[in-house]
Protein backbone atom coordinates (compact mmCIF):
# COMPACT_ATOMS: atom_id res chain seq x y z
CA UNK A 1 0.00 0.00 0.00
CA UNK A 2 1.26 3.37 -0.55
CA UNK A 3 -0.04 6.26 1.30
CA UNK A 4 -1.87 9.10 -0.40
CA UNK A 5 -2.31 10.92 2.76
CA UNK A 6 -0.64 11.35 5.42
CA UNK A 7 -1.35 12.99 9.19
CA UNK A 8 1.41 14.03 11.51
CA UNK A 9 0.61 14.30 15.10
CA UNK A 10 3.46 16.96 17.00
CA UNK A 11 3.39 18.02 20.66
CA UNK A 12 5.96 20.49 19.40
CA UNK A 13 8.48 18.44 21.48
CA UNK A 14 11.81 16.84 19.81
CA UNK A 15 9.93 13.74 19.10
CA UNK A 16 7.40 16.01 17.31
CA UNK A 17 9.97 17.59 15.40
CA UNK A 18 11.15 14.56 14.06
CA UNK A 19 7.86 13.33 13.29
CA UNK A 20 7.06 16.45 10.93
CA UNK A 21 10.62 16.16 9.16
CA UNK A 22 9.82 12.02 8.27
CA UNK A 23 6.16 12.52 7.25
CA UNK A 24 7.64 14.99 4.58
CA UNK A 25 10.16 12.76 3.97
CA UNK A 26 7.69 9.93 3.32
CA UNK A 27 4.83 12.51 1.50
CA UNK A 28 7.92 13.58 -0.95
CA UNK A 29 8.57 9.98 -1.91
CA UNK A 30 4.94 8.88 -2.43
CA UNK A 31 3.72 11.93 -3.79
CA UNK A 32 1.25 12.01 -0.79
CA UNK A 33 -0.69 14.80 1.15
CA UNK A 34 0.26 16.46 4.51
CA UNK A 35 -1.57 17.45 6.52
CA UNK A 36 -0.35 18.80 10.35
CA UNK A 37 -2.46 18.13 13.30
CA UNK A 38 -1.12 19.80 17.38
CA UNK A 39 -1.96 17.81 20.04
CA UNK A 40 -1.81 18.89 23.54
CA UNK A 41 0.30 17.28 26.42
CA UNK A 42 -2.10 15.46 28.68
CA UNK A 43 -3.33 17.66 31.23
CA UNK A 44 -2.02 20.90 29.90
CA UNK A 45 -3.30 23.86 27.85
CA UNK A 46 -1.99 24.20 24.42
CA UNK A 47 0.22 27.22 24.17
CA UNK A 48 -1.33 30.35 22.83
CA UNK A 49 0.22 30.72 19.70
CA UNK A 50 0.14 26.83 18.58
CA UNK A 51 -1.87 27.20 15.93
CA UNK A 52 0.09 29.61 14.47
CA UNK A 53 3.10 27.28 14.99
CA UNK A 54 1.50 24.77 13.56
CA UNK A 55 0.77 27.19 10.17
CA UNK A 56 4.43 28.51 9.98
CA UNK A 57 5.76 24.27 10.57
CA UNK A 58 3.34 23.74 7.03
CA UNK A 59 4.57 26.41 5.37
CA UNK A 60 8.55 25.81 6.06
CA UNK A 61 7.82 22.10 5.14
CA UNK A 62 5.96 22.64 1.84
CA UNK A 63 9.18 25.15 0.59
CA UNK A 64 11.62 22.68 1.74
CA UNK A 65 10.07 19.88 0.09
CA UNK A 66 7.98 20.82 -2.55
CA UNK A 67 4.69 19.12 -1.13
CA UNK A 68 1.37 20.34 -0.66
CA UNK A 69 1.08 20.51 3.57
CA UNK A 70 -2.19 21.80 5.68
CA UNK A 71 -2.09 22.56 8.99
CA UNK A 72 -5.51 21.83 11.11
CA UNK A 73 -7.38 25.19 12.40
CA UNK A 74 -8.56 22.90 15.00
CA UNK A 75 -5.89 22.02 18.21
CA UNK A 76 -6.95 18.70 20.08
CA UNK A 77 -6.73 17.95 23.49
CA UNK A 78 -7.19 14.14 23.50
CA UNK A 79 -7.12 11.64 21.61
CA UNK A 80 -10.43 11.39 20.83
CA UNK A 81 -10.34 14.95 18.82
CA UNK A 82 -7.95 13.29 16.34
CA UNK A 83 -10.40 10.61 15.41
CA UNK A 84 -11.89 12.24 12.15
CA UNK A 85 -8.65 13.90 10.83
CA UNK A 86 -7.32 10.20 11.09
CA UNK A 87 -10.22 8.43 9.67
CA UNK A 88 -9.61 10.96 6.15
CA UNK A 89 -5.51 9.36 6.40
CA UNK A 90 -3.88 6.36 5.00
CA UNK A 91 -0.98 6.95 7.36
CA UNK A 92 -0.77 8.51 10.32
CA UNK A 93 3.24 9.88 11.78
CA UNK A 94 2.90 10.46 15.66
CA UNK A 95 5.32 12.26 16.88
CA UNK A 96 4.48 13.02 20.79
CA UNK A 97 6.75 13.19 24.23
CA UNK A 98 5.97 9.79 26.42
CA UNK A 99 3.27 10.78 29.02
CA UNK A 100 5.06 9.60 32.45
CA UNK A 101 2.06 9.34 34.89
CA UNK A 102 -0.09 6.94 36.87
CA UNK A 103 -2.76 6.37 34.23
CA UNK A 104 -0.16 5.85 31.34
CA UNK A 105 1.53 3.30 33.58
CA UNK A 106 -1.91 1.52 33.73
CA UNK A 107 -3.31 2.48 30.30
CA UNK A 108 -0.75 3.22 28.51
CA UNK A 109 0.77 5.90 25.93
CA UNK A 110 -1.52 8.31 24.06
CA UNK A 111 -0.43 6.84 20.71
CA UNK A 112 -1.57 3.06 22.14
CA UNK A 113 -5.19 4.18 22.70
CA UNK A 114 -5.34 5.73 19.20
CA UNK A 115 -3.93 2.51 18.13
CA UNK A 116 -6.76 0.75 19.68
CA UNK A 117 -9.70 3.16 18.37
CA UNK A 118 -8.36 3.42 14.85
CA UNK A 119 -8.06 0.87 12.05
CA UNK A 120 -4.58 2.80 10.34
CA UNK A 121 -1.18 2.31 10.29
CA UNK A 122 0.44 4.66 13.03
CA UNK A 123 3.98 4.91 13.00
CA UNK A 124 5.62 6.04 15.77
CA UNK A 125 8.34 7.78 14.88
CA UNK A 126 11.48 8.46 17.66
CA UNK A 127 14.75 8.83 15.49
CA UNK A 128 15.82 11.97 13.66
CA UNK A 129 14.53 12.35 10.25
CA UNK A 130 17.41 13.56 8.10
CA UNK A 131 17.00 10.86 4.96
CA UNK A 132 15.35 8.15 4.42
CA UNK A 133 15.03 4.75 6.21
CA UNK A 134 17.90 2.47 5.11
CA UNK A 135 17.42 -0.75 7.15
CA UNK A 136 13.85 -2.09 7.88
CA UNK A 137 12.84 -4.75 10.12
CA UNK A 138 9.66 -6.70 9.63
CA UNK A 139 8.52 -8.42 12.61
CA UNK A 140 6.15 -11.39 11.18
CA UNK A 141 4.03 -13.83 13.06
CA UNK A 142 3.76 -16.40 9.45
CA UNK A 143 -0.26 -14.99 9.72
CA UNK A 144 -2.33 -13.79 6.47
CA UNK A 145 -1.35 -10.50 7.58
CA UNK A 146 2.78 -10.83 7.47
CA UNK A 147 2.82 -10.25 3.59
CA UNK A 148 0.91 -6.99 4.25
CA UNK A 149 3.06 -5.87 6.67
CA UNK A 150 6.14 -6.42 4.31
CA UNK A 151 4.88 -4.58 1.56
CA UNK A 152 4.18 -1.62 3.93
CA UNK A 153 7.74 -2.05 4.66
CA UNK A 154 9.42 -1.98 1.25
CA UNK A 155 6.36 0.69 0.83
CA UNK A 156 7.90 2.87 3.54
CA UNK A 157 11.36 1.46 2.86
CA UNK A 158 11.82 2.90 -0.56
CA UNK A 159 15.23 1.75 -1.60
CA UNK A 160 16.17 0.31 2.13
CA UNK A 161 17.44 -3.46 2.77
CA UNK A 162 14.38 -5.20 4.65
CA UNK A 163 14.80 -8.19 7.04
CA UNK A 164 12.11 -10.34 8.24
CA UNK A 165 12.24 -11.93 11.70
CA UNK A 166 10.27 -13.95 13.18
CA UNK A 167 10.86 -14.95 17.48
CA UNK A 168 10.03 -18.54 18.43
CA UNK A 169 8.28 -18.03 22.15
CA UNK A 170 9.02 -20.08 24.66
CA UNK A 171 6.17 -19.69 26.75
CA UNK A 172 5.12 -23.10 25.91
CA UNK A 173 8.37 -24.51 27.34
CA UNK A 174 7.30 -22.62 31.17
CA UNK A 175 4.60 -25.16 30.54
CA UNK A 176 6.32 -27.95 29.97
CA UNK A 177 8.93 -27.40 33.10
CA UNK A 178 5.71 -27.18 34.88
CA UNK A 179 4.51 -30.14 34.14
CA UNK A 180 7.69 -32.18 34.48
CA UNK A 181 8.35 -32.64 31.14
CA UNK A 182 12.39 -34.26 30.59
CA UNK A 183 14.98 -31.41 29.22
CA UNK A 184 15.73 -33.61 26.41
CA UNK A 185 12.01 -33.80 25.52
CA UNK A 186 11.55 -29.99 25.21
CA UNK A 187 14.74 -29.11 23.66
CA UNK A 188 13.08 -31.26 21.16
CA UNK A 189 9.82 -29.65 21.48
CA UNK A 190 12.25 -26.64 21.09
CA UNK A 191 14.39 -27.97 18.12
CA UNK A 192 10.93 -29.02 16.03
CA UNK A 193 9.54 -25.13 16.65
CA UNK A 194 12.78 -23.78 15.35
CA UNK A 195 12.52 -26.05 11.95
CA UNK A 196 9.09 -25.19 11.20
CA UNK A 197 9.72 -21.55 11.89
CA UNK A 198 12.71 -21.63 9.65
CA UNK A 199 10.54 -23.42 6.72
CA UNK A 200 7.48 -20.84 7.12
CA UNK A 201 10.61 -17.91 6.52
CA UNK A 202 11.92 -19.39 3.57
CA UNK A 203 8.55 -19.35 2.02
CA UNK A 204 7.95 -16.33 2.86
CA UNK A 205 11.20 -15.08 1.86
CA UNK A 206 11.15 -16.75 -1.30
CA UNK A 207 7.54 -14.91 -2.19
CA UNK A 208 10.01 -11.61 -2.91
CA UNK A 209 11.83 -13.48 -5.36
CA UNK A 210 12.35 -9.99 -7.62
CA UNK A 211 13.82 -8.34 -4.14
CA UNK A 212 15.55 -11.24 -3.34
CA UNK A 213 18.83 -8.80 -2.89
CA UNK A 214 17.31 -6.79 -0.68
CA UNK A 215 15.44 -9.38 1.04
CA UNK A 216 17.45 -11.46 4.37
CA UNK A 217 15.81 -13.13 7.01
CA UNK A 218 16.63 -14.44 11.06
CA UNK A 219 14.44 -16.23 13.42
CA UNK A 220 15.36 -16.27 17.44
CA UNK A 221 13.78 -17.64 20.46
CA UNK A 222 12.43 -15.76 23.49
CA UNK A 223 9.84 -12.66 24.05
CA UNK A 224 8.94 -11.61 20.34
CA UNK A 225 8.84 -8.20 21.55
CA UNK A 226 11.70 -8.53 23.44
CA UNK A 227 13.53 -10.29 20.58
CA UNK A 228 12.76 -7.33 17.94
CA UNK A 229 13.87 -5.00 19.99
CA UNK A 230 17.82 -7.08 20.44
CA UNK A 231 17.27 -8.02 16.53
CA UNK A 232 16.84 -3.98 15.76
CA UNK A 233 19.90 -3.13 17.77
CA UNK A 234 21.96 -6.07 16.18
CA UNK A 235 20.91 -4.76 12.55
CA UNK A 236 21.10 -1.51 12.99
CA UNK A 237 17.16 -1.09 11.58
CA UNK A 238 15.72 2.55 11.70
CA UNK A 239 11.99 0.87 11.04
CA UNK A 240 10.78 -1.89 13.09
CA UNK A 241 7.11 -2.97 11.35
CA UNK A 242 4.67 -4.73 13.68
CA UNK A 243 1.18 -6.52 13.32
CA UNK A 244 -1.55 -5.85 15.81
CA UNK A 245 -4.22 -8.02 16.47
CA UNK A 246 -7.63 -6.22 17.05
CA UNK A 247 -8.62 -6.24 20.75
CA UNK A 248 -10.46 -4.34 23.45
CA UNK A 249 -8.75 -2.15 25.98
CA UNK A 250 -9.52 -4.89 29.12
CA UNK A 251 -8.21 -7.35 26.79
CA UNK A 252 -4.81 -5.18 26.04
CA UNK A 253 -4.76 -4.94 29.85
CA UNK A 254 -4.32 -8.88 30.51
CA UNK A 255 -3.32 -10.23 27.72
CA UNK A 256 -0.74 -7.28 26.45
CA UNK A 257 0.12 -7.17 22.77
CA UNK A 258 3.72 -7.59 21.30
CA UNK A 259 3.04 -4.19 19.62
CA UNK A 260 2.08 -2.75 22.77
CA UNK A 261 5.28 -4.60 24.81
CA UNK A 262 7.29 -2.82 21.98
CA UNK A 263 6.38 0.49 22.51
CA UNK A 264 6.56 0.02 25.68
CA UNK A 265 10.18 -1.58 26.04
CA UNK A 266 11.54 0.76 23.32
CA UNK A 267 10.15 3.84 26.12
CA UNK A 268 12.17 2.57 28.85
CA UNK A 269 15.38 1.71 26.85
CA UNK A 270 14.99 5.07 24.88
CA UNK A 271 15.31 2.97 21.86
CA UNK A 272 15.46 5.27 18.90
CA UNK A 273 14.34 3.46 15.97
CA UNK A 274 10.78 4.00 14.53
CA UNK A 275 7.68 1.68 14.82
CA UNK A 276 5.18 1.09 12.40
CA UNK A 277 2.43 -0.45 13.98
CA UNK A 278 -0.60 -2.23 11.68
CA UNK A 279 -4.20 -3.29 12.62
CA UNK A 280 -4.10 -6.43 11.41
CA UNK A 281 -7.84 -5.53 9.96
CA UNK A 282 -6.22 -2.15 8.94
CA UNK A 283 -7.74 -0.47 5.88
CA UNK A 284 -7.20 2.57 3.63
CA UNK A 285 -8.77 5.92 3.64
CA UNK A 286 -10.96 6.35 0.39
CA UNK A 287 -10.00 9.19 -1.45
CA UNK A 288 -12.42 11.00 -1.57
CA UNK A 289 -13.06 11.28 2.00
CA UNK A 290 -9.34 11.75 2.81
CA UNK A 291 -9.27 14.56 -0.06
CA UNK A 292 -11.99 15.80 1.94
CA UNK A 293 -10.74 15.55 5.57
CA UNK A 294 -7.02 16.48 5.04
CA UNK A 295 -8.37 19.92 3.70
CA UNK A 296 -11.43 20.34 6.30
CA UNK A 297 -10.74 23.41 8.39
CA UNK A 298 -8.57 25.33 5.62
CA UNK A 299 -9.76 28.47 4.39
CA UNK A 300 -11.94 28.87 1.01
CA UNK A 301 -12.03 31.79 -1.26
CA UNK A 302 -15.62 32.74 -2.35
CA UNK A 303 -16.56 34.75 -4.99
CA UNK A 304 -19.31 37.40 -3.94
CA UNK A 305 -20.98 40.24 -5.45
CA UNK A 306 -19.53 44.46 -5.12
CA UNK A 307 -21.84 46.40 -2.81
CA UNK A 308 -22.95 46.47 0.58
CA UNK A 309 -22.61 43.91 3.04
CA UNK A 310 -25.94 42.77 3.92
CA UNK A 311 -26.93 43.34 7.13
CA UNK A 312 -25.95 40.39 10.09
CA UNK A 313 -28.82 38.20 11.84
CA UNK A 314 -27.82 38.29 14.77
CA UNK A 315 -24.90 39.28 17.28
CA UNK A 316 -21.50 38.70 15.96
CA UNK A 317 -20.33 35.12 17.76
CA UNK A 318 -16.50 36.35 18.28
CA UNK A 319 -17.82 39.30 20.17
CA UNK A 320 -20.13 37.73 22.58
CA UNK A 321 -17.11 34.78 23.05
CA UNK A 322 -15.25 37.49 24.36
CA UNK A 323 -17.45 39.40 26.58
CA UNK A 324 -17.88 35.95 28.08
Amino acid sequence: MTPRSILAVTDFSMDGDHALNRAALLSAAQGATLKLVYLAYPGETPPADAATRLAHHALQLSQVHGIAVHAASRLAHQVEHLLADVAGADLVVWGTAPVRSLRSFFLGQPVEALIRKVRRPVLVVRGRATHAYRRVLVAVDFSQASAGLVDLGFALGGDASVELFHAVSTANEGKLRYAEVSDHAIKAYRDAGQRQAQGRMFNLTDSYVSRRNRVQSAVAHGDPARQTLVQQQRSGSELIVVGKHPASIFEELIFSSVAGRLLSLSNAEDARADALVVPHDWQPASRTAAARRLTAGQPTVQRVRAGAPPAPRGPNPAAVHARA
